[in-house]
């Protein structure tokens, strides 16, 4: 129990403690009985072939993650495809729950289901034979733990809680960059004893990475967005969130004043904060000529694209932004601080392909010292290391793994 929480009333912390143990007991009731049996029930029915199903946890949409798989395998006629979000941090908690049990009902017919995140949905069901389950995490490389790896630190639950409501149980497949980081994922996803499920195939959404079509969009995106972009340094702040997910804060230790007046006449500022961070902050007033908070107008690989120099912290955002062999400079001004709460599965300073700053100054020291002279050699090594498998073709290959290849000629025709 922490400080704050000692401080409150007795019967505020009671209420609280019933609180607690009346979601354990519906989260356990749907886990372990109504979803599994809803499950049993639709699968009586038998697979669809061509069947496939994108879950999303959060978002309405189609989100970057799935976006070039769902591209191509909706050009296939044969194929039957579905976007399907449960909408988790967006409906009320029976909706959520009604959303789950519509969803796995559909999911029984599935030949196969596509994920882009931690899932005790899917991991809850007794998974018939003749449907796979592949998922396209998110991010790229291993920074900051996550998963089993954290459940010894502050930002982390239990190891009998994770164990007992497990979030990558079922899978056929994790798609991830490169050999080098296999390793934590399995560790994260408690796969060690299931080796060959995690695969450096590459991940899906860098392909657009390599489309010459897709960049120029992006380009012309952000000067839309930004028209004081043009002819001027673009410079992408973006940070990862502090705190917990539910109650996710950005950081704001960055001066943005001082860097308008030390580079406000020959370059932009845009800030792209992480998707779980509700409250933006806002941009000094003086300062709005100079510095954007673009996060919900243009999307992170859109962004990249047209970055001249990103700054970040301890973000995933990083290993993406190596492939196009720009500078990258790491503002971690609380990086004592954040591995103590989050951890890292690498040294820190070790692993970063660019200088690490304490402060707005170095920061600024730094971004300018890289418009006069850059020496891209520590990128590209960390590229090849942590990216390796992401070559523009990892859309293919995960199609060939999950549908045949068959499906894969007819999803090149399209």
């Amino acid at each position: 129990m922490n400080e704050i929480s000692e401080k409150k009333p007795l019967w505020i912390r009671a209420k609280g403690a019933i609180l607690h143990r009346m979601r354990q007991w519906a989260k356990d009731l749907l886990l372990f009985r109504i979803l599994p049996g809803e499950y049993r029930r639709a699968a009586k029915q038998p697979i669809q072939p061509g069947k496939v199903v994108f879950l999303e946890n959060k978002e309405p949409t189609v989100p970057e993650s799935f976006e070039v798989l769902y591209r191509r395998l909706s050009r296939v006629p044969e194929l039957d495809v579905e976007f399907m979000s449960l909408g988790e941090t967006r409906v009320r908690l029976r909706q959520y729950y009604r959303n789950c049990i519509e969803a796995v009902r559909d999911l029984a017919t599935a030949q196969c289901v596509f994920l882009n995140d931690a899932s005790n949905v899917v991991s809850c069901l007794p998974l018939r034979e003749g449907t796979k389950v592949v998922k396209l995490w998110h991010g790229c490389g291993a920074f900051k733990k996550w998963g089993m790896s954290t459940a010894d630190l502050i930002f982390g639950g239990s190891r009998d809680e994770i164990l007992r409501h497990p979030f990558y149980k079922n899978l056929s497949l994790v798609t991830v960059s490169s050999p080098e980081v296999v390793w934590a994922y399995e560790e994260a996803m408690v796969l060690q004893d299931e080796p060959g499920i995690v695969q450096p195939i590459g991940v899906s959404r860098t392909d657009v990475f390599y489309d010459e079509a897709y960049l120029k969009k992006s380009r012309d995106k952000l000067l839309s967005v930004v028209p004081e972009a043009k002819d001027k340094r673009v410079i992408v702040y973006a940070p990862t969130f502090r705190g917990r997910v539910a109650h996710a804060e950005a950081p704001t230790a960055l001066d943005i004043e001082a860097m308008k007046r030390a580079m406000g006449e020959d370059a932009v500022l845009l800030i792209k904060h992480h998707p779980f961070v509700r409250e933006l902050p806002a941009i000094p007033e003086g300062c709005r000529d100079f510095a954007f908070d673009v996060t919900h107008d243009i999307a992170i690989n859109e962004l990249i694209c047209s970055a001249d120099a990103v700054i970040s912290d301890y973000s995933s955002l990083v290993f993406e932004y190596s492939l196009f062999g720009r500078p990258m400079v790491f503002f971690a001004f609380d990086q004592d601080e954040y591995a103590d709460w989050r951890g890292f599965y690498y040294d820190y300073d070790a692993l970063t392909p660019g200088p690490v700053c304490a402060s707005t100054e170095e920061v600024i020291q730094a971004i300018t010292e890289s418009a006069e002279s850059f020496d891209s050699s520590e990128v590209d090594k960390f590229r090849d290391r942590f990216m390796g498998a992401c070559d523009g073709r990892a859309t293919d290959r995960i199609i060939e793994f999950a549908l045949g290849r068959e499906v894969l000629e007819k999803s090149l025709k399209g």
